[in-house]
């Protein structure tokens, strides 16, 4: 293995030299350093990881905590684990990705290890139990996500509850007085997942301002789950015109099926998704949608750190302003279909109110939560 001294000989320079050119702490002669850099490109020098860790006091390592839970569309999730990467390595920082759900003892296990400068952390939940650890760690952290006390964090996230808001209000400006929240798959909600939550609050608290009926519920990801979902709801409101999906797994299975019910996008229902812009544009018809920007969440995070890292001040609160893109999926409202081809399902009783069409449906599903009556 070719060594700092072996460098130093072929150069004709002292050790200390070359480890000046290799870490620009000192100014050193253009002739001389190009002399070096030669001899170093010639004998294929690669300065040791460990030693020069030690002599920095600095592992040029990030860890980006990840945990695999189910229900966790891993296509996103790919979408924001790359961009820290590459934005890492703009830093000459390489990545640690951890997988494993081990809650606060696996940060106290990652920064009691030394191998890492900072830790990123993915999957945010409410009231998550590593925050406490996340506050006591020597190592600097960054959440991609807010907990419900962010307090002493530093956090960066697209504003879902905006982002929420912004779906609802889209529709209600084209008219419509029925909307449904189709959400992530019941497993994120019983986590309280901060996102998760967050959409939903903004979806019911603007359709509350602007007086219009809004129901959310959860939904599996299977097209069998989907349509299954669509019928019940489509079943218990008839009077539905307007959709926000914010379930990436899910946005392709609810195109698919509307039109097995005689709903048809945007003639009969609009539909709005909260998704990464090419999920809505392969949509057939486009899909009227607010971009999750996972790349700029991802390298304001890794930027974040690295400020944090050489001691720098950051902002506790960093959201990103959501964006939505009008495309062919959504349209003034329309009278929907006056049935649908599913009917009453055995055991779910079509309530008063909704079979006639006005006044308040009566939720039947339990996990269906109303926003606010509607003002038919």
């Amino acid at each position: 293995m070719v060594t700092i001294a072996d460098v130093a000989r072929h150069a004709g320079v002292a050790v200390s030299t070359v480890s000046y050119v290799l870490s620009g702490k000192r100014a050193i002669s253009t002739t001389t350093r190009e002399r070096v850099l030669a001899s170093i490109q010639v004998l294929g020098y690669h300065p040791h990881a460990g030693a020069r860790a030690l002599a920095s006091r600095r592992a040029n390592v990030i860890a980006l905590v990840l945990p695999l839970r189910s229900g966790m569309h891993l296509p996103v999730l790919m979408q924001f684990a790359t961009s820290v990467v590459t934005t890492a390595r703009q830093f000459d920082h390489d990545v640690l990705l951890v997988t494993a759900d081990e809650g606060p003892s696996g940060l106290r296990r990652i920064a009691a290890s030394a191998m890492v400068d900072g830790i990123v952390v993915m999957d945010v939940e409410m009231r998550d139990s590593r925050v406490p650890m996340l506050r006591e760690l020597e190592r600097p952290s960054v959440l991609i996500g807010f907990p419900a006390d962010a307090d002493g964090l530093t956090c960066v996230d697209l504003d879902f509850y905006r982002a929420g808001t912004a779906c609802v209000e889209h529709l209600v400006t084209l008219g419509h007085r029925q909307i449904a929240l189709l959400g992530a798959p019941a497993v994120v909600y019983e986590r309280e997942t901060g996102f998760a939550h967050r959409t939903r609050a903004g979806c019911t608290e603007a359709a509350a301002r602007h007086d219009v009926l809004a129901v959310t519920q959860p939904c599996e990801e299977s097209y069998d789950a989907v349509r299954s979902e669509l019928a019940g709801l489509l079943h218990r409101h008839p009077g539905l015109t307007g959709l926000v999906v914010h379930n990436e797994a899910a946005v392709g299975h609810v195109m698919a099926a509307l039109p097995t019910f005689g709903r048809r996008v945007p003639d009969d229902i609009s539909v709005v998704a909260i998704c990464p812009d090419e999920v809505a544009e392969r949509s057939g018809p486009t899909l009227t949608s607010v971009l999750i920007p996972a790349e700029e969440v991802g390298r304001q995070a890794v930027s974040l750190l690295m400020r944090k890292v050489a001691g720098e001040t950051v902002p506790g609160a960093t959201l990103l302003d959501p964006r939505l893109t009008v495309r062919a999926s959504t349209a003034p409202a329309s009278v929907p279909p006056a049935s649908i081809a599913t009917g009453p399902r055995p055991g779910r009783p079509m309530s008063r109110a909704a079979s006639a069409g006005g006044g308040r449906p009566a939720p039947t599903d339990p996990r269906e939560v109303l926003a606010c009556r509607t003002d038919s």
